[in-house]
């Protein structure tokens, strides 16, 4: 299920980045940053603009006003600086940040007030605040998909099974918890790609630590097996595809094949794994996450065996 376009409360940020409201359409608590929303994890420090260079100024940014703004505006006269910072607030700006836990002046309130615009504070250097903002808004606007299937984290490795509905895929979860892995989501997979190569998943909050077991009902996962037994998020290192046995169907038995599964734009290594009655799914979920981690290092067993076979008989698995 695709998520539409993502949005983060500025009363989160306020909360999350400890700022001081200075001003706040409204009552002026933290309740009217509710309905103001920031769209993007870019930041701007408008030193061009309150010169009056506005080509391709984003308005849609948090505004951040450090030393070097500071310094700038101290140094106009009244008028000029009045005149300069309404030109920033008539653009309509999210909201405007004063850092270095400098004194605010009060033609910025004045302007604030004029345009509904918030404006708040900190004691924190402009540098630090951007950096931090831009990591903490980077993963709650980062695109996002949900994906029926269980997310484990087996020896480190953040595990995603996927198949159809009554496959077993929460029945081996629960075998893996007992053998001292994680659960992380089961049934519904939250899925944000936070960076170019990085993909993270969690559990929607009403059904967080939660398993269904088919004749059993809904099993509290932190209350019978600890707070050990659970986590909140976890990359997605490795698909695993459960499908019932198909008498038919070739599986690859060798794993020289590099096959992906492709999730919000980026291809993650993915094996398929058969099921059927005798078949211990748990411990072939560790060794398929223990055999990825090391193909991560740089060493596939498969390409060894066909480096061997080469070297004694001339032949490979490979054809060559």
């Amino acid at each position: 299920m695709e998520c539409p376009e993502r949005t983060v409360k500025l009363s989160e940020l306020v909360k999350k980045m400890k700022l001081e409201i200075i001003y706040v359409p409204g009552e002026g608590g933290i309740d009217d940053c509710e309905n103001i929303r920031i769209g993007t994890s870019d930041i701007n420090r408008p030193g061009l603009a309150l010169t009056g260079f506005l080509d391709y100024f984003e308005h849609n940014r948090i505004q951040l006003l450090g030393n070097a703004e500071y310094k700038y505006l101290e140094g106009q006269s009244e008028a000029a600086r009045k005149q300069r910072i309404e030109t920033l607030f008539s653009l309509k700006v999210p909201c405007v940040i004063i850092t270095h836990g400098l004194p605010v002046f009060p033609e910025i309130v004045e302007a604030a007030k004029k345009y509904k615009t918030p404006v708040l504070a900190t004691a924190r250097t402009a540098s630090n605040l951007t950096s931090a903002l831009i990591s903490l808004l980077s993963v709650e606007l980062a695109p996002q998909i949900t994906r029926h299937g269980v997310l484990v984290e087996v020896y480190g490795e953040g595990i995603l099974m996927l198949g159809e509905s009554g496959v077993g895929k929460s029945e081996a979860a629960i075998e893996l918890l007992k053998r001292g892995h994680r659960l992380v989501a089961d049934d519904a997979v939250e899925i944000k790609r936070v960076s170019d190569r990085t993909l993270v998943g969690t559990s929607p909050e009403v059904i967080r630590y939660l398993i269904e077991l088919r004749g059993i009902g809904i099993v509290d996962v932190r209350r019978i097996f600890g707070m050990g037994a659970v986590k909140e998020t976890e990359n997605i290192n490795l698909v695993i595809q459960l499908e019932a046995w198909k008498k038919d169907k070739q599986y690859d038995r060798l794993g020289l094949e590099h096959e992906t599964y492709e999730l919000l734009g980026l291809n993650i290594p993915t094996v398929t794994i058969p099921v059927k009655p005798g078949r211990n799914l748990a411990v072939i979920i560790e060794v398929a996450a223990m055999n990825s981690r090391l193909k991560r290092l740089g060493y596939n067993a498969a390409e060894e065996l066909n480096r061997r076979m080469e070297k004694n008989m001339g032949i490979g698995l490979l054809g060559n």
